[in-house]
């Protein structure tokens, strides 16, 4: 199901995949870079209805409008300001979550929007090639349970960069900012999504 939000940042579009019996939501929206069509948010669409998590692949208003370059990160929350009542409108707890630039905003509004928890897919903990740029404020102060997904080799922060705090972190063997793993590598693409998705499912199965 699709279905199309008004926000003060412009039209946002949310495409639904409802579990039969769900006890959760995962809100999840893209980066700046790309859209839903990311192989780990089709992945946890795929997977996370029959665990009884619906996922909600959110659009933000700029790429709904066909723009190719992400807005400012105000206006990426307040985009996603503008979808949390559709989103939060079922009545369940609300995972909100997001990939990139996405995984910022979820950390960024967690607490004001009453999130259940986060979960950041490739956190982006430093523009590529400059460390000391760290975002690692956003993720600390996300101030609810929060889960990051990020690959052994993503350019925007190595798993072994990230600060100790209160948060899990699943690291994909040798996978870049985008998941994706060298045909060298010794686990292939598909073994690469199900290490997210079975990680996610877990994770989400222990926020009771």
């Amino acid at each position: 199901m699709i279905e199309t939000v008004e926000t003060e940042a412009g039209t946002a579009r949310v495409t639904w995949h409802h579990a039969e019996q769900p006890t959760l939501v995962l809100a999840v929206s893209h980066g700046a870079g790309g859209g839903i069509e990311a192989r780990d948010l089709q992945a946890l669409a795929r997977a996370l209805p029959a665990h009884g998590v619906s996922v909600a692949l959110v659009e933000q208003p700029w790429r709904v409008a066909g723009k190719k370059v992400a807005p400012a990160p105000k206006t990426l929350d307040v985009g996603w300001r503008g979808v949390w009542p559709a989103l939060a409108g079922p009545g369940l707890p609300v995972i909100s979550g997001g990939r990139s630039a996405g995984a910022r905003v979820a950390c960024r509004t967690a607490v004001e929007l009453g999130a259940h928890a986060v979960l950041a897919l490739s956190f982006p903990l430093h523009p590529p090639g400059k460390p000391e740029k760290s975002r690692a404020e956003e993720l600390l102060g996300a101030g609810v349970p929060t889960l990051v997904v990020q690959g052994g080799n993503d350019p925007f922060g190595k798993p072994e960069e990230f600060p100790e705090g209160p948060y899990g972190l699943i690291e994909v063997p040798c996978g870049d900012h985008g998941f994706a793993v060298p045909k060298r590598a010794q686990i292939g693409e598909e073994r690469a999504l199900e290490i997210i998705t079975e990680g996610v499912v877990e994770w989400a199965a222990s926020l009771g």
